[in-house]
């Protein structure tokens, strides 16, 4: 197989450039006052994926390790 070659496991793998490329993007300062326009739909999003009507869902952005820590 001609190129890189991908290991597909959990943990690091090698992702191939053009996938790369298309996720080089800036970061969402989550400080900006477009920020609620990102996450705001993300909301009603996670209510229908966990079948949620009447809870409150939160985001809680972190590590993984921050995740266990909340």
């Amino acid at each position: 197989m001609a190129g890189f070659t991908h290991l597909f496991i959990p943990g690091p793998t090698n992702i191939p450039e053009e996938v790369r490329q298309a996720m080089n993007l800036p970061m969402e300062d989550m400080r900006a006052a477009s920020f609620p326009n990102l996450t705001l739909p993300l909301f009603e999003d996670i209510k229908r994926v966990f079948k949620n009507e009447t809870g409150r869902v939160f985001i809680y952005p972190s590590s993984g390790t921050g995740a266990w820590e909340a």
